[in-house]
């Protein structure tokens, strides 16, 4: 958390934040930023400018500035965006539901007297100029079913870790993975290569309506295998019981019975 969903939210909620002159910046945690950022500098790139456009690459939030820079927002485990107070999602799994200011990692004021803020009580996420987009994927709702196979194609990986890669499929995390497995009945410790052109047409639309279901219900929370994942949960499917695996170093719930 957040995945992909969420980010799109945020990226939603972003676009409030366009065409309005940014006035000042503060990021008081240098942590926060990310290959060799500081504060100063982050401050001459934007203040003066203004946002021209809110995209989205998988979990990666970027902002076009007019003037040229590109702001990239990465949100870890507990970031969340709000502009002007309001929130893209109003709680994460795994975060704090504290609304304090001092988990406020970066914070950019706008002349208008609004403002956009990261606000991440775990410091699992990071702000950087200009990211370097090409070592990322194609977006997960937006691929096709043709670079969906080319990115696990001859992989020895389990399917779970390979889709779990940013750098072959942006945006797909550890419960959208498992919801999407678990609808298309896919085990996830499989070696990616071995799944059939069926299966891989299978997989591909099973991720495409499952991020577009999870974006509708508001988050990768959201998914109808999440209630019954844990310790002593039975597939809603078969009733079979879940087995829990290590996959790609993450935690992972999948039904020995109908996933193959």
């Amino acid at each position: 958390m957040p995945e992909l969903p969420e980010v799109e939210a945020y990226r939603r909620l972003a676009e409030r934040a366009l065409g309005r002159v940014i006035a000042s910046v503060d990021a008081p945690d240098a942590w926060y930023l990310k290959r060799g950022l500081d504060a100063a500098t982050l401050a001459r790139a934007v203040e003066g400018d203004e946002f021209l456009a809110a995209r989205r690459i998988g979990k990666l939030l970027l902002l076009d500035c007019a003037g040229g820079p590109t702001v990239g927002l990465r949100f870890g485990m507990t970031g969340r965006l709000l502009v002007d107070g309001t929130a893209g999602v109003d709680s994460l799994l795994y975060s704090s539901v504290q609304e304090l200011e001092r988990f406020d990692r970066v914070l950019i004021r706008f002349a208008d007297g609004g403002d956009l803020r990261i606000r991440d009580p775990r410091r699992l996420g990071g702000v950087e100029l200009d990211p370097d987009e090409t070592k990322l994927g194609p977006d997960a709702l937006t691929i096709g079913a043709a670079a969906l196979e080319h990115s696990l194609a001859k992989s020895a990986a389990p399917l779970k870790a390979r889709l779990l890669d940013q750098a072959r499929v942006a945006g797909v995390g550890n419960l959208i993975a498992d919801e999407t497995l678990w609808r298309a009945g896919l085990n996830p410790e499989r070696a990616a290569g071995s799944l059939t052109k069926a299966e891989l047409r299978r997989l591909h639309r099973h991720l495409n309506a499952t991020l577009h279901d999870l974006i509708e219900r508001g988050g990768s929370h959201a998914g109808d295998f999440l209630p019954f994942r844990g310790p002593g949960g039975a597939c809603p499917k078969d009733g079979a019981a879940l087995r829990r695996s290590t996959v790609g170093g993450r935690t992972t719930w999948w039904c020995p019975k109908h996933q193959r």
